[in-house]
């Protein structure tokens, strides 16, 4: 069952809740407390399913755009940065890239590594042309080879992952937007995060239902794919 962020009526959202397991009011621990502790368990859940789960682009469901943008391409100009999405979301890590030419041709291009690259990087695939190939440099700057050699209006689509997005004190019927089963979790951390701030008595009672939602998250991002096709590669003999 998906969790709210807040529902005074119920009693039932994240902060509610978070409040009854610390035994505490508003007075002695406030919202913007719990979406700090929100914020972090939900980078929490991000961090941890890009590292566990290479195979699925974990996005957040509360983001209304798709994970993908375009640019222009620049003549002469090998290197593009993309650091936030058009709604302002950070951009975290670039998946895959598409090409649109001069003539309306689409084409991957094939990611590769500097270290792929023997010789000087500045002589590889020169001089500039239609670009086949990118190394990325960091989470989110690509440097295209050969380097473009013409113009292209949005030739360049780009597939990336993101921040999640995030809570603030104002919100109410908002929920996580990652799977029911992982929504207790952000009552847990956050009454922990309370309980170690405030020295409260059933920090230890809390600390071992923390464990619990970490084990949870384990358990979702290694059985996510379970039902993926494995192939099984048979040992080669050595007669030598």
């Amino acid at each position: 069952m998906s969790i709210p962020f807040s529902n005074s009526s119920t009693n039932g959202g994240i902060v509610e809740q978070t409040r009854n397991l610390m035994r505490v009011d508003s007075n002695q621990y406030p919202t913007s407390r719990i979406v700090n502790s929100v914020n972090n368990w939900l980078d929490r859940i991000f961090t941890y399913g890009k590292r566990k789960d290479v195979n699925f682009q974990l996005d957040d469901s509360n983001h209304t755009k798709l994970p993908i943008g375009s640019t222009n391409i620049v003549a002469n100009q090998s290197d593009y940065s993309f650091l936030t999405d058009e709604q302002g979301n950070r951009i975290t890590n670039i998946t895959r890239i598409d090409m649109v030419d001069a003539n309306g041709n689409k084409t991957q291009l094939k990611k590769i590594d500097q270290k792929e690259v023997s010789g000087a990087l500045g002589a590889y695939k020169t001089p500039a042309g239609v670009p086949v190939e990118y190394d990325l440099i960091s989470d989110n700057v690509v440097r295209l080879y050969p380097t473009p050699a013409v113009n292209v209006t949005s030739g360049l689509i780009y597939y990336f992952q993101r921040s999640p997005s995030y809570f603030v004190a104002t919100d109410t019927t908002k929920v996580p937007g990652v799977p029911d089963d992982l929504h207790r979790g952000f009552v847990i951390a956050s009454a922990y995060d309370g309980a170690l701030t405030l020295g409260l008595s059933n920090l230890q009672t809390l600390s071992v239902e923390l464990s619990k939602e970490e084990a949870k998250l384990e358990e979702y991002f290694s059985s996510r794919n379970s039902d993926s096709l494995r192939r099984l590669v048979p040992a080669r003999e050595n007669n030598k």
